[in-house]
């Protein structure tokens, strides 16, 4: 069993579910209970996120258009810059 750094952090959701389908519904061997470089947390400003979820809730609650889509588009997006490089499983 490899050993790895404490604080190397938890894996990503969105990264281990992206992985895992691209492998057949199936988890890949290399991803276990730390963040490894492929699936450590995207950097992103916490406020940036939160301005984003507030501006998505608004609009559910509102109906109006809060500009919810440019917030979004405004943060990184893992798994659209993962396709390009990844190699096919």
């Amino acid at each position: 069993m490899a050993t790895t750094p404490k604080n190397a952090g938890q894996p990503e959701a969105l990264a281990t579910f992206a992985a895992t389908a691209r492998n057949a519904g199936r988890k890949p061997d290399d991803i276990g209970l730390a963040a490894t470089p492929a699936t450590k947390p995207a950097a992103t400003s916490p406020e940036a996120k939160q301005d984003a979820a507030t501006r998505v809730l608004q609009e559910g609650v509102t109906g109006r258009d809060r500009g919810a889509d440019e917030a979004i588009d405004a943060l990184p997006d893992r798994v659209a810059g993962r396709q390009s490089d990844e190699k096919p499983r």
